[in-house]
């Protein structure tokens, strides 16, 4: 991946507080639902409940798509990123405390989840891209670039 589109995503991603992610229910069907994250790069962390429809749907199948669009006060400035990832419960307890930090540090109010997080009623992600489109409409209307992560 090249720095320029890097750096795009990573702008995007520290100017957002929420994405879209959407899982496979198994049904087929996608669920999107909105969740906060917190990055490290290119790499995002989310908090979802044990018993969750997201983490039902991750348990059974890894792959996801996210988007996060970043605020706009006209159309010729949307900027955003839709992503094709896969996601995963974390369950290593290095891995859980770097996602906690990573999650603590944005949201510092999360902290009054922490036991949530230690008793396992609160499970942490990691969403890792695999291919990013960038959209970036200051150079046109619709315009896209797509990128593997």
């Amino acid at each position: 991946m090249e720095q320029a589109a890097h750096d795009f995503i990573v702008e995007i991603l520290d100017q957002c507080q929420d994405l879209a992610l959407a899982t496979i229910r198994p049904d087929g069907y996608p669920q999107a639902t909105t969740v906060s994250y917190a990055h490290d790069g290119l790499t995002i962390y989310i908090g979802v409940g044990h018993q969750s429809q997201k983490a039902d749907n991750i348990r059974a199948c890894d792959k996801v798509s996210f988007t996060v669009t970043a605020p706009y006060a006209d159309w010729s400035e949307i900027r955003g990123l839709s992503a094709a990832a896969t996601a995963r419960i974390l369950e290593k307890p290095e891995e859980i405390e770097r996602a906690g930090d990573c999650l603590l540090g944005r949201f510092p109010q999360v902290g009054q989840w922490a036991d949530a997080a230690r008793s396992g009623a609160v499970l942490l992600l990691e969403i890792r891209p695999r291919i990013i489109s960038l959209l970036d409409y200051r150079k046109g209307f619709g315009h896209t670039e797509l990128v593997g992560a």
